[in-house]
Formats: structure tokens, C-alpha cells, sequence
């Protein structure tokens, strides 16, 4: 194969990429854009394969490992498809984000040992300018692929809520030593690079980039999971492009800039959701302001809670519904109970919708997942921006395991800890049914007004459960 035919072959599959970007910003054509991307990776694949069957220096070890490698991680790939739950995505993705930083720190490191077999560092100064460019690429792949590894199996412990992956900080002036730990693999990589005899320092470099992936992850809450799955992402895709030009291919090069810019970009939308900077979420942590009520002030006498019957009644002639998910309904997989609920209500002639928050659950777009998994229209799901004006002409508002989202004193306390995060405006429904196991408070620690609102109802108990609970008691008052 002619590098003509593989570089126009890998454009195809880099402009496949490009149309699946485009077409999951969209429901409708999210499955066609899941599709057009599978054959970008396919026709890639196939194009490396036949390069390397074309390749003298690979011997029939080599093509079986080739072989095993293909099998076992579509294997691999199939079982995960089709085993894990929607709950369990997001743990997936953030599997998925480290395995994309390990590989590209393995090849990386390949190359790496096959150029360090090859004999002395060049002497003639264009050799020495290209040797550099790749020891530099080399190290970036290394260093980005490291920390995006080892930061994305904590992640995903976090996330599975593994006891032995710790949580916080591990050792003290952690900050400190991160910051540390960023200059000394920044350093033996510049070092690495100008001197071309220390390329046995990309192995020290990559163990102090792995202790760095650890300890960057470590401290961060879950409510920050979203942004930092949308992070790790972003770091895959840019240890793919470094590997990209570790490699001279000009597919990985592109596919990994696309993965890479799409994640900060992604990043900076579920921060501006949240009405916090990036390096906050990184290095600050979200706690509650000193000085604000207690929830003995907020909750005081003046919580009401109502059984299932008396929230059947309550429902009986309303015209208009919104549901708004949140992690609580992932916990208790309550999505199929949900769709049960719209039926019930819309039978009884009632339109329903459902308002989804930028920051609910666990990973961009992990509510609209769920709500998908359970056969809810795309139409019927309206994101925050588009669902808030319309809370004052709702009926009742049925609220599902949110809490911080849906706190209205990020709009009326300036020195609460979440001041100025857009949230979901339920609070301006006529009535507001709240379904949570207790009044515990969100990540932020406050308690939330809206528990104690004078148009709030609480209904107690498991999401799942309580929500049949609701449609029974709805089919038997209508």
C-alpha cells in the first residue's frame, strides 16, 4: 500500500470522526453518528493492520500478537456493551478514558526502547532536530498517558465506590506536592529531549506522572465527576495525537486532536454549569460557607411530607408535569418507573416533560442516557435553558434524587458555596413533589430551602420503589 492510499485512507476515517461528532450532538442522529464513527475506527484499523502485515521487520510472533490483541479487546469490548448497566457508564467511560492514555503511553514507550536499541544519539544536525521532535512527542504521549491512566482508575473506583481507592487527600500538602510532581516530569522531559544520551529518563519521568495522576484524582468530590470524566477525555485524546506524531500517523494525529479539543470544550461547558472555574474544580473543593443556616433553621417545623394516596389525589385534573432526574434515579435505576409515571399521568390527559440539568448524575449526558434506556421521547426531554421559562405555567414539578441543582439559594445567598450555579427553577412550579430517601444534603453540604418550601410536598423513600408506589396509587384514584 502506497503512503498516497493510507494517508487518504486514514482522511476518510478522520473525516468519519468529524460526521460522528457532528451527529451526537443530537439524539436523533446520535446512533447514525455511533455507526459512522465505528466505521472511521474499523477502516483505520484494517489500514494498520494491512501496513504492518505489509512491514518486513514483523515476524509471525508479531501477527499473532496482533491477532490476540484484536480478539480479546473486542471481546472485551462486546461483554462491557452488553454487561454494564446504564448506572454503570460512567464508570465505564472513565475506563475507557484510561485505557486510550495507557496504550498511548505503551506504544510511545516501544518506540522509545526500539530507538534506544538502534545505537548512539545522531550527530548530523537534521537527524538531531527529528530525534528531538520525537523524544519530545515520546514524552508528552508518556507523561499525558500516565496521568491520564492512573487518574482514570481512580475515577472509576471513585465512581464504583470502591473501599480501597482512597478519597481526599493522601498525603499532606498534597496540592504542594502535585504541583511538584507537574515540574519534575516537565523537567526530565525537557532534559530527555535536548539530551539525547538520558532517554532512559522517560521511565522515572512516567513513574512520578503515574504517583501525579493518583494524587490529582484523589481529592475530588463526586459532583465534580462529570467535568473530571470530560478532563480525562480530553487527556486520551491528546496522548493519541502525541502518539499520532510518535508514530507518523496523520489519522491518530487528527482523531486525537478531535477527542482532545471536544473534552476541554466539554469541560468548560459543565463548568460554566456550574458556575465554577476549571482550576477550582481541580484544585479547589466545593464546602459549605461558614456562617449560613443550619437545617435545623431551614427545616424546622416546616417540612411536609405526603404518603403515595395523597399524592395520587394531588394529581388528579393537573394539566401540566415536569420530572427532573437526578443521581438519585440512577441509584435506584427508576428510569423504567419514570416512564410509568409519564404514562400515568399522561393518560389522564396531562403533558409531561422532563428537565435535565448540564451537572445531574455522575457524566455529561448521564440522565438523558437513562431516560433513552427507558423509551422516553427525545422531545419530551428539554435541557435546562429551554425548560426553565416554562416552570411557572407547571402544574406540579416531580423532583427525583436532585438536590444542589434544584437549590434555590444558589440565586438568593451570594456567600453559599454554590452562588451563582444555574440551577433548575422548580421552585416557581404551583407544586413541587421532592422523591428522596431523607433530607440529607448534596455535595455542597447546605440544606435546600426548597424541602421547606410552602409548595413543596416530600415524598420519602427509595426512588424506584416510591415511584410505583405513585403510579398505583394515580391508576387507583383515577
Amino acid at each position: 500500500m502506497s503512503e498516497a492510499v493510507r494517508n487518504a485512507l486514514y482522511l476518510f476515517a478522520s473525516i468519519c470522526f468529524i460526521i460522528a461528532l457532528k451527529r451526537l450532538s443530537h439524539p436523533r442522529t446520535a446512533v447514525r453518528g455511533n455507526v459512522t464513527g465505528a466505521l472511521g475506527m474499523l477502516v483505520a484499523i484494517a489500514v494498520t493492520c494491512y501496513v504492518a502485515y505489509e512491514d518486513p521487520d514483523i515476524s509471525g510472533l508479531g501477527y499473532w500478537l496482533i491477532g490476540i490483541g484484536l480478539v480479546v479487546g473486542s471481546i472485551a469490548g462486546l461483554v462491557l456493551a452488553v454487561r454494564v448497566p446504564m448506572t454503570g457508564m460512567p464508570q465505564m467511560v472513565g475506563l475507557l478514558n484510561g485505557f486510550g492514555g495507557g496504550a498511548s503511553l505503551l506504544v510511545a514507550a516501544c518506540e522509545l526502547i526500539a530507538r534506544m536499541g538502534a545505537g548512539d544519539p545522531p550527530t548530523d544536525p537534521a537527524a538531531i532536530t527529528e530525534m528531538r521532535f520525537f523524544v519530545g512527542s515520546t514524552m508528552a504521549a508518556g507523561l499525558i498517558g500516565a496521568v491520564t491512566f492512573f487518574g482514570s482508575l481512580i475515577a472509576a473506583g471513585k465512581l464504583q465506590e470502591l473501599k480501597w481507592v482512597p478519597n481526599g487527600n493522601v498525603i499532606p500538602a498534597q496540592q504542594l506536592a502535585n504541583a511538584v510532581l507537574l515540574l519534575a516530569t516537565i523537567a526530565l522531559s525537557v532534559w530527555a529531549t535536548y539530551d539525547l544520551s538520558k532517554l532512559w529518563l522517560f521511565f522515572p519521568m512516567v513513574v512520578l506522572a503515574s504517583v501525579l495522576g493518583v494524587f490529582v484524582t484523589t481529592p475530588i468530590g463526586g459532583a465534580d465527576m462529570p467535568v473530571v470524566i470530560c478532563l480525562l477525555n480530553s487527556y486520551s485524546g491528546m496522548a493519541a495525537a502525541a502518539t499520532g506524531f510518535v508514530l507518523n500517523n496523520y489519522g491518530l494525529i487528527i482523531a486525537g486532536s478531535l477527542v482532545g479539543s471536544s473534552g476541554i470544550i466539554l469541560c468548560q461547558i459543565m463548568c460554566k454549569a456550574m458556575n465554577r472555574s476549571l482550576g477550582n474544580v481541580l484544585f479547589g473543593k466545593l464546602g459549605t460557607a461558614t456562617g449560613g443556616a443550619s437545617a435545623d433553621d431551614v427545616y424546622g417545623g416546616k417540612v411536609k411530607s405526603a404518603s403515595a394516596e395523597e399524592l395520587g389525589m394531588l394529581f388528579d385534573g393537573v394539566r401540566r408535569v415536569v420530572i427532573v432526574p437526578g443521581y438519585g434515579m440512577a441509584v435506584s435505576q427508576a428510569q423504567h418507573a419514570v416512564r410509568e409515571l409519564a404514562n400515568a399521568l399522561e393518560a389522564r390527559g396531562a403533558t409531561v416533560e422532563y428537565g435535565i440539568h448540564p451537572v445531574a448524575g455522575r457524566m455529561p449526558g448521564h440522565m438523558n442516557v437513562l431516560l433513552a434506556e427507558a423509551n422516553i421521547p427525545y422531545d419530551k426531554v428539554k435541557e435546562m435553558d429551554e425548560i426553565n421559562p416554562s416552570f411557572e405555567q407547571t402544574d406540579v414539578a416531580i423532583v427525583i434524587g436532585a438536590n444542589d441543582v434544584v437549590n434555590p439559594v444558589a440565586r438568593t445567598d451570594p456567600k453559599s458555596p454554590i452562588a451563582g450555579m444555574p440551577i433548575l427553577d422548580v421552585d416557581k412550579a404551583r407544586t413541587v413533589v421532592v422523591v428522596k430517601r431523607s433530607l440529607s444534603p448534596g455535595f455542597a453540604g447546605i440544606p435546600n430551602p426548597l424541602f421547606a418550601a410552602p409548595n413543596t410536598l416530600m415524598y420519602f423513600g427509595d426512588g424506584k420503589k416510591a415511584i410505583l408506589d405513585l403510579v398505583a396509587a394515580i391508576k387507583q384514584a383515577g
